[in-house]
């Protein structure tokens, strides 16, 4: 019995390790490649780094700092008279950038010619995306400030308690002049780990953030006290949770002999039963599906269905009319990025065993290029359902009973945004149909 036992377990472990190459060999993504094959593929490491040294040549080596960096996509005509194998004429990426703190610049980079071809000054009323190290400026600026520090102490709350988040950016009215501007509030943390739980309401920070300069504070919630930190945690976390968990259910696993059906070409284009179609990591919208086509079963020829689809916003108003909630109005493709939030999904949980995954490739805020590993998922999923069922019995020794399973094509991402989590999947039909789900999930706390 102990030897049977060893042998299992021996079993088990190779079985395990099996599992995870099929999960590493389905990721396969050439990072260090210098060419393009598809007009709409994103830019490359090499392309990024080219961006720079013509930025730096541009700006006479001054600094400058990098909000977004994507490819500037080509006229749709010649995207349709494109095929496969023919020369890329038109290669340009589309910048927003400044440089030593002057305005915000769009620029058009031609990596054909070497050089910035077109540049647009961006309004003052409009703005990109805070770099992650604006956000870090602007929240240290507002520990800095002694009005906010004594109203956090006149609250009676411990500074070393107090976190803080940069909500809703935007502009709001020329009263906030030509600034480029974030508003901070904070929560206590004690005796929790959700940020949201324990608000200190009525306390808005708004700090510019060209400056890093606190403009204004806006005090007006002190009465209003703080949520007690009691049966406020995350479920089943911390030692003495008293949470009911779910009781268990044995693994389901859908079983492919033969591996999947769909096929990835250059890391971009995807072919599955009569589809193809291109697909995408996207600073912005996150997910970008591209010349989809599904082939005439009757004719064999491609059917265009779609030129082009992604979340165009994802918009979050909380219509709360007051002073420390007005502004709380997220958009969040353009204030976040669903790209820029899109985390590493997890193998076997966001996604089944035999999925292929996606990288993103980012930029830091000095236009320098990182990877996002795993960030879109494709794989095949049946659960059960059925596409077509059809009983004739009419005439007899002329039967007919006709049974088709539904199996789809799931394209998967999950941006994470403060707390909501946003499950999105593009799914593909058989029958030359495309949906589109998603599912929202806040994290709310028991109290």
């Amino acid at each position: 019995m102990e030897r049977q036992n060893c042998y299992l377990n021996i079993v088990s472990h190779l079985l395990a390790i099996l599992q995870l190459l099929i999960i590493s060999r389905a990721h396969i993504n050439n990072h260090t490649t210098t060419l393009t094959r598809h007009p709409l593929d994103p830019v490359t490491v090499h392309e990024i780094n080219r961006v720079r040294t013509i930025l730096s040549s541009y700006a006479a080596n001054k600094s400058f700092t990098v909000y977004s960096l994507t490819l500037e996509e080509p006229p749709k005509s010649q995207v349709l008279n494109w095929r496969k194998g023919d020369l890329l004429s038109f290669r340009k990426i589309s910048v927003i950038a400044n440089f030593e703190g002057g305005p915000i610049l769009v620029l058009s980079v031609d990596l054909k010619l070497g050089d910035v071809s077109q540049v647009k000054t961006i309004p003052s009323s409009r703005y990109p995306v805070p770099t992650s190290e604006e956000i870090m400026a602007s929240l240290s600026a507002t520990f800095s400030s002694a009005e906010f520090n004594q109203s956090i102490l006149d609250r009676g709350v411990n500074l070393a308690d107090v976190n803080c988040a940069s909500l809703s950016p935007g502009w709001f009215g020329k009263h906030e002049g030509n600034r480029r501007i974030i508003k901070i509030q904070c929560f206590s943390m004690k005796d929790t780990v959700s940020l949201y739980m324990r608000p200190i309401e009525g306390l808005t920070i708004v700090v510019d953030l060209d400056t890093n300069q606190v403009v204004e504070i806006s005090d007006h919630g002190r009465h209003i006290p703080i949520p007690n930190a009691v049966d406020i945690g995350y479920p089943n976390s911390g030692p003495n949770n008293t949470h009911k968990k779910t009781k268990p259910i044995n693994p389901i696993s859908m079983e492919q002999p033969k591996g999947p059906s769909f096929i990835v070409e250059n890391n971009h284009l995807i072919k599955w039963a009569n589809w193809e179609f291109h697909l995408k990591h996207d600073p912005r919208a996150g997910v970008i599906v591209s010349r989809a086509m599904f082939e005439d079963p009757e004719s064999g020829k491609l059917k265009s269905v779609m030129y082009k689809g992604m979340v165009s916003e994802m918009f979050v108003p909380y219509m709360d009319p007051t002073e420390a909630w007005y502004f709380k109005t997220y958009l969040d493709a353009g204030d976040y990025g669903l790209g820029l939030s899109t985390r590493a999904l997890d193998p076997l949980n966001d996604c089944p065993k035999n999925a292929y995954y996606m990288d993103g490739l980012l930029v830091t805020s000095d236009g320098t290029p990182f990877i996002q590993s795993n960030v879109i998922c494709v794989f095949e999923r049946y659960a059960g359902d059925i596409a077509w069922s059809h009983t004739n019995n009419y005439v007899a020794g002329e039967e007919i009973y006709e049974q088709r399973s539904k199996v789809t094509l799931v394209v998967r991402m999950v941006p994470s945004i403060g707390n909501y989590d946003y499950i999105m999947d593009w799914i593909f039909q058989i029958d030359g149909l495309i949906r589109i789900e998603s599912v929202e999930d806040e994290v709310k706390m028991e109290r």
